[in-house]
C-alpha cells in the first residue's frame, strides 16, 4: 500500500474524506430500535464471548480443540471444553465461564469493557465530552489496560496530559486497541456515522494515531449506519466515508470488499490477509479489520455463519467476532440471532470498571437508548 498523507487532526482527517451520507434516516419504532440495540449489544457480547477461550489461537490448534470437544469447526456454538479451563481473565471470569454448560452471564472481556465504559462516558460527560473527559474516566473506573491503553493510562498516573498520552513510549499506536472501543459511539449515534466517528475520534486520541484512530472512526460510523440499512455491507461502505479515502485502512478496506465476494472459504480469506499484510502484528488494527469484514461477507447475513468464521479465521478473534456480531446484531435485531447465543447470558454482564463489576443487559440497553434519543434530540434542526 502506498504511503500517504494521515493526519491526526479531526478537521484533517475529514478533509480528506469522500463524500458520504454523514446521517441517514432512521425510520424505526421505538420497539424497532430497541430490538436492533439488544442484537448489538448481545450479538457483541456473543462474538466476544466465543473468541474469547481461543484470542490469537492458530487456526490449526482451534480445529483440534474442535475435533477433540465433538463441534463443529467453525464453531456453531460456544466452546464445550479447553485445555486451561481454571484460568482467570481480568481477575472476575475463569476460562470455564465462557464455555457451553457454564455460561451465566456475559463474561468479562476488555472488548465489553470499553463498551460500557464508553457509556459512563456519555453519561457524565455528555456527548460532548473531551479527550481530557476520557482521560479522567479512565484513571478513576479502569484497574488495568494492555498495549496502548495501558502506556496511555500510565501516562495521564505520571501525570502526562490526555491530549499527548498516546505520544510517549507507544510502539502500539495504530494497534487494535481504539477499534475495540468503537460500540458505544455507533449506538449513541444511530443513523448518524458522522456523529458516531467524531465521538470515537475524541475518545481514540487518547490512546492512539493514524490507522489506530481510523479504525475506530470508521467501525463506529459502520455500526451506526447498522441501525439505519438492511446489510452490514451497506453499512460497512458507508464507514469509508468517514476516514481519509487514501489511508492504509482505507485502501485494504476496499481490497476487502472487492475479494470477499470472490473466496473460496473462510481458510481463503485468512490466507489472503496472511498474503497481503506479511509480518504485520496479529493485533494490528488493519488486518484484523480485513477479518471482520471477511467474516461479514461470507457469513451472508447469518448470525452463527458469521461469528464463526471470524472466530476460526483467527488472529485477535474475540475483537473481529465481536465487532462482527455487533454490526450484523445492529442490523437484524435480536429476535434473528439465534437464542442459544444470547439465552445463557441471562440478565447479567460482568466487567472489571471499579464500581461497574455486574449490570444488567436490559439495563443497558435502555440507557444507550437514552443517550441516542438524547443525540437525536440535540442534533435536530430547529423546528
Amino acid at each position: 500500500m502506498a504511503q500517504v498523507d494521515e493526519p491526526d487532526g479531526l478537521e484533517e482527517i475529514r478533509a480528506l474524506r469522500p463524500d458520504g451520507p454523514r446521517q441517514l434516516a432512521l425510520i424505526l419504532s421505538d420497539a424497532a430500535l430497541r430490538e436492533r440495540m439488544t442484537g448489538a449489544w448481545l450479538g457483541r457480547a456473543a462474538g466476544c464471548t466465543l473468541g474469547a477461550p481461543v484470542e490469537g489461537w492458530p487456526v490449526e490448534d482451534m480445529a483440534a480443540l474442535a475435533q477433540r470437544a465433538g463441534m463443529d469447526f467453525p464453531p456453531t456454538d460456544y466452546w464445550a471444553a479447553h485445555p486451561n479451563p481454571g484460568v482467570v481473565r481480568y481477575d472476575a471470569s475463569r476460562v470455564q465461564d465462557y464455555l457451553k454448560s457454564h455460561i451465566r452471564q456475559v463474561p468479562v472481556d476488555d472488548d465489553l469493557t470499553y463498551t460500557i465504559l464508553g457509556l459512563l462516558i456519555l453519561e457524565e460527560y455528555g456527548p460532548d465530552f473531551t479527550t481530557d473527559d476520557v482521560g479522567e474516566a479512565w484513571v478513576k473506573y479502569l484497574p488495568t489496560a494492555c498495549t496502548a491503553e495501558e502506556v496511555a493510562l500510565e501516562n495521564l498516573r505520571k501525570g502526562v496530559p490526555a491530549s499527548g498520552a498516546a505520544e510517549l513510549n507507544n510502539p502500539y499506536q495504530e494497534w487494535i486497541g481504539a477499534d475495540i472501543r468503537s460500540d458505544p459511539w455507533g449506538y449513541a449515534a444511530p443513523g448518524r456515522p458522522e456523529k458516531a466517528a467524531a465521538l470515537a475520534y475524541r475518545d481514540a486520541y487518547l490512546s492512539h494515531r493514524r490507522n489506530g484512530v481510523y479504525g475506530a472512526m470508521f467501525f463506529s460510523a459502520a455500526i451506526a449506519t447498522a441501525f439505519a440499512v438492511d446489510s452490514p455491507i451497506a453499512a460497512i461502505e458507508t464507514g469509508l466515508t468517514e476516514i481519509p479515502r487514501d489511508c492504509q485502512l482505507a485502501q485494504a478496506i476496499r481490497w476487502s470488499l472487492d475479494l470477499g465476494p470472490r473466496l473460496a472459504d473462510w481458510r481463503a480469506a485468512r490466507n489472503a490477509v496472511d498474503a497481503r499484510f506479511p509480518g504485520m502484528h496479529p493485533v494490528h488494527t488493519i488486518n484484523n479489520a480485513c477479518l471482520t469484514i471477511f467474516g461479514l461477507i461470507l457469513g451472508r447475513m447469518d448470525f452463527t455463519r458469521t461469528i464463526g468464521m471470524t472466530v476460526a479465521m483467527g488472529l485477535d478473534n474475540d475483537c473481529t467476532a465481536a465487532t462482527a456480531g455487533s454490526l450484523l446484531g445492529a442490523v437484524i435485531g435480536v429476535s434473528n440471532i439465534p437464542e442459544h447465543w444470547w439465552r445463557p447470558f441471562g440478565d447479567r454482564a460482568c466487567t472489571y470498571l471499579r464500581g461497574h463489576e455486574q449490570l444488567a443487559n436490559t439495563d443497558l440497553v435502555d440507557r444507550f437508548l437514552r443517550i441516542a434519543h438524547h443525540i437525536d434530540q440535540e442534533e435536530q434542526p430547529d423546528r
